[in-house]
C-alpha cells in the first residue's frame, strides 16, 4: 500500500481547470442576458426550458429538480417564483397525487421567446465561435460521455433525505 495522496497528471488537471473556467465564464454571461432579456435566473431559465421542450409541457417536480441538478428544496423556490410570476402552474401529478407537476404557461413560453435570440447570440459569441465543427462534435461525445457517467448514478430525487441535526 502507498502513502501518496491521489493526483491528477497535468493534463488531467489542465482539462479540469478548464472546464471550470470556461463554464464560469459562460454561465455568468448567460445568468446576465437572462436577467437582462427575460428577468430570469439561470435555474428558472432551465426550468421553463425543460417544460418547454416537453411534449405536454408539463414535468414532475422530482424530474424536473434531476434534470437541472438543483435541490428539491430550491427547485420548490423557484417554481414558487416563476409561479408568482404567471410563467408555471404547479398542481398534483394525474398518476400521482403526492408529486407536484409543474405546467408552463403561455406567458412562461412567451419569456422562453424573448430570452431565446439573446441566448443563442451569447452561445454563438461566446462559447462556439473559438471552435471548429469537428472541435464541437468532439466535445459533444467527450461531455456526452462524462454526463451519461455520472447520471449512471441514482437520481438525487432517489437519494434519501438527510435529516437536521444527523
Amino acid at each position: 500500500m502507498t502513502d501518496e495522496a491521489p493526483s491528477l497528471d497535468p493534463a488531467e488537471l489542465s482539462a479540469y481547470f478548464s472546464l471550470i473556467e470556461v463554464s464560469s465564464l459562460l454561465r455568468h454571461a448567460v445568468e446576465q442576458q437572462l436577467r437582462e432579456a427575460g428577468d430570469l435566473s439561470y435555474v428558472q431559465f432551465q426550468l421553463l426550458a425543460r417544460l418547454g421542450d416537453a411534449p405536454s409541457g408539463t414535468q414532475r417536480m422530482t424530474d424536473l429538480a434531476d434534470g437541472v441538478v438543483y435541490s428539491r428544496s430550491g427547485l420548490t423556490h423557484q417554481a414558487g417564483v416563476l409561479e408568482t410570476a404567471g410563467l408555471v402552474t404547479r398542481a398534483p401529478a394525474p398518476d400521482d397525487e403526492r408529486s407536484v407537476a409543474v405546467t408552463i404557461t403561455e406567458a412562461g413560453r412567451a419569456v422562453l421567446g424573448r430570452v431565446f435570440p439573446g441566448h443563442i447570440a451569447i452561445l454563438r459569441q461566446q462559447f462556439f465561435a473559438a471552435l471548429s465543427e469537428d472541435d464541437v462534435a468532439a466535445l459533444d461525445a467527450a461531455l456526452g460521455r462524462v454526463r451519461d457517467h455520472l447520471r449512471a448514478a441514482p437520481p438525487r430525487s432517489a437519494a434519501p433525505r438527510r435529516r437536521r441535526g444527523a
